[in-house]
């Protein structure tokens, strides 16, 4: 990858009253130029190995502020699945795909049944936006 040399000349406009011409330079930056030279080869892997937080909703439930400031310990909430529906998986808040909930050892798991389309994570987004 070759330094950037070209420098050009801008017209600024705006709040500026009159027009003045302000010189650009690519700004040369040698540890990217040198890291670039080496090759792709290690850099996804960068990516690859960024943990990244999955979460699995069982169902939601709505109630009024009063019952909810009257719930307790031993209190019971009811969620909006029943028993065997599958488990909804979230990556960033978008669901992604969907599960069985299962026991593995002592600890909760997700046998993930199904990945979801990129469509379907995209309308589910766009309905969490509007």
């Amino acid at each position: 990858m070759a330094e950037a040399t070209s420098s050009e000349t801008v017209e600024q406009k705006g709040d500026v009253q009159d027009a003045s011409a302000v010189e650009v330079c690519d700004a040369e930056l040698p540890g990217v130029a040198e890291s670039a030279s080496r090759g792709g080869d290690g850099q996804i892997d960068i990516l690859l190995d960024t943990p990244m937080e999955i979460s699995a909703c069982l169902g939601t439930s709505q109630l009024p502020i009063r019952e909810l400031l009257q719930t307790g310990p031993g209190s019971v909430l009811t969620l909006d699945r029943t028993v065997g529906e599958p488990v909804d998986l979230h990556l960033r808040g978008i669901r992604f795909a969907t599960g069985q909930l299962v026991v593995v050892g002592d600890q909760l798991g997700v046998r993930i049944e199904e990945i979801l389309s990129n469509e379907a994570a995209s309308d589910e987004a766009d309905t969490r936006d509007a």
